[in-house]
């Protein structure tokens, strides 16, 4: 029979776990995301824009795929169904709006705010160990600067209209 202590620090483990299997999933979402909106958008500078926050999200995962197998747990393997969903609307909106990279930047600020919520949430209501804090204090900031980057495209893109 396992002790109040021993239940307690498996409690801790498997939140731990599962926050940064959330978060994984998330970065997954992010960068099928990010490369289905470089497939739709049209201007080569936004192309390449959403390529490096395609890669970045890719070693985002990477660095949370690396902590949880070193918690001796098994990394999810891919996103969520919710990120199935949004890429689907991020599908049906680009269609009707002829695939207009206003129309792609907007579904990638909406994508990356909600990712920016999840981080900031998680980050509150869990303590990580001081090394993989920074990690997600790191991943939260940058991607806190691609929100700034897309809403900064985003109004280059409506000027130019």
């Amino acid at each position: 029979m396992k002790t109040t202590r021993e239940q307690a620090k498996e409690t801790v483990h498997k939140d731990l776990v599962n926050n940064l299997q959330g978060l994984l999933k998330k970065n997954y979402d992010a960068e099928k995301g990010f490369t289905k909106a470089m497939e739709d958008a049209k201007d080569s500078n936004l192309k390449r824009f959403l390529e490096q926050q395609a890669r970045q999200r890719n070693k985002f995962a990477t660095e949370l795929d690396n902590e949880i197998r070193s918690l001796n747990e098994k990394p999810a393997e891919e996103g969520s169904t919710t990120g199935d969903i949004h890429r689907t609307w991020i599908d049906i909106k680009t269609a009707f709006t002829g695939k207009d990279d206003e129309a792609v930047l907007e579904e990638c600020i909406r994508g990356e705010k909600a990712s920016m919520e999840e981080y900031e949430e998680t980050l509150n209501e869990n303590r990580f160990p001081p090394k993989l804090q920074k990690t997600l204090n790191n991943q939260l900031s940058e991607i806190k600067g691609t929100v700034a980057k897309v809403k900064n495209l985003e109004d280059l893109a409506e000027k130019s209209n």
